[in-house]
């Protein structure tokens, strides 16, 4: 890439140290995708997480991880022990001419190499530092063992998900570990800003646990507004009426559909639309044709009543397709919304118009593998992806050779396990 287009990007010319394992990879893809120089380094031998899967063709490989691609794309690679002493000042030397270095150790563990942020600011005064931890660097619970289930029970997000019956459940895949990496590199950013008009570096405190309450923040104006505590409600929401649960998800004959029956002006045109589809096809019982919408109160609905509701929607709903009340909801200006599986995504044709998803070349797999892509678009400046992830120490030439490290001396450094 030449340098005009180099100049196209946010983050040209900033340089990332990316010591973290699966707490912190998307912090550093976020700062990638906008153009940092972001240098991943990784123990020799290769990140454990290369061995989480699914991996390319179903073969367990650790250059063939699919969650690795994810992860760790725009990034480049080297392998460094510093847990050694070699590999400490090696580590000291690249960081006279980064701008930041993420880290996901256990707090105090930087410290212990003399690798912390007061050490590093003696290198290079300008240095950001962002450490991800489960609870923080000096707070009570920092060094409890956590895994990305108990963050999420431990920050309230467990609370409200599940069935109301039942004990929370955890989302699918694992989430306070991104929620946390992302407010890493928004703080980065912030912290780069003040950078750039002051020129001192700050250490950045980021704890997973208290990334998850922020994004709790719907169940406050049920608790404000109605004196309603969000609980588990499974396909259903709350705080209808007085203790009354609406179905929101429903079943359709090849998946799973949104809509929900609302109160005000907005209920009064969608409630009235999906009324008339259902009575256009036979299936709209009298009682729903009787009501008055304009006027329907949902502070006063009773749960008999809506259940009723519930009952002859659902009989409407699962005669059709995703595709077709999808279509049938935009005619009609209706609130509904298909619920989207990986394969509708890739086939939708909004994302496929705004150039979402990026061809990205393996040449090492002899392929080529469809990513998402950037998550904004900007109108002065690229954001984008780039580039696949690294193989092992694949960068270790190119990056050391700046170092004035020699190939003999790489061989040796090689040989002791230190790259």
């Amino acid at each position: 890439m030449d340098n005009k287009q180099e100049t196209e990007f946010v983050l040209t010319g900033f340089r990332v140290l990316d010591l973290t394992n699966e707490n912190g990879f998307l912090c550093g893809r976020l700062l990638g995708d906008l153009g940092a120089d972001v240098v991943k380094v990784e123990k020799p031998g290769g990140d454990l997480a290369r061995n989480i899967g699914p991996f390319y063709n179903d073969i367990p490989h650790p250059e063939k991880s699919l969650y690795w691609f994810a992860y760790n794309a725009n990034k480049r690679g080297i392998t460094l022990d510093i847990e050694t002493r070699d590999g400490q000042q090696i580590f000291k030397k690249l960081v006279k001419s980064a701008d930041c270095v993420i880290e996901s150790f256990p707090p105090g563990h930087m410290y212990k190499l003399g690798l912390g942020f007061n050490e590093l600011c003696k290198i290079n005064r300008r240095i950001i530092m962002a450490s991800i931890t489960p609870y923080g660097q000096d707070e009570p619970y920092r060094d409890h063992k956590s895994s990305d289930l108990t963050i999420m029970a431990m920050g309230g997000f467990l609370y409200i998900t599940g069935d109301p019956d039942r004990a929370p459940v955890a989302i699918g895949n694992p989430q306070a570990r991104l929620h946390a990496a992302a407010d890493a590199a928004l703080a980065i950013l912030m912290a780069y800003y003040h950078q750039q008009v002051g020129g001192e570096g700050q250490y950045l405190d980021i704890s997973m646990q208290q990334s998850i309450p922020v994004n709790l923040f719907y169940v406050i104006p049920f608790w404000e507004l109605m004196g309603v505590i969000t609980r588990r409600y499974g396909p259903f929401r709350g705080g209808v009426g007085a203790g009354v649960v609406q179905r929101m998800v429903w079943p359709c004959k090849d998946g799973f559909v949104n809509v929900t029956v609302h109160g005000g002006a907005v209920g009064a045109r969608t409630n009235q639309a999906l009324v008339d589809w259902m009575d256009s096809e036979g299936m709209a019982p009298d009682f729903m044709k009787a009501i008055n919408w304009d006027e329907f109160d949902m502070s006063v609905m009773t749960q008999e009543f809506q259940d009723q509701i519930t009952e002859a929607i659902m009989n409407f709903v699962i005669t059709h397709t995703k595709e077709e009340l999808s279509k049938g909801a935009i005619e009609r200006r209706i609130m509904l919304y298909p619920v989207c599986s990986s394969k509708d995504l890739l086939d939708n044709v909004q994302l496929e118009a705004r150039g979402f998803w990026k061809q990205v070349e393996h040449p090492e797999l002899g392929a080529t593998i469809v990513y998402p892509g950037p998550w904004a678009k900007l109108s002065e400046m690229k954001l984008q992806i780039r580039f696949r992830a690294p193989l092992i120490g694949e960068h270790n030439q190119e990056i050391y050779h700046q170092l004035g490290i020699s190939d003999a001396e790489l061989q040796i450094l090689k040989q002791a396990r230190v790259i």
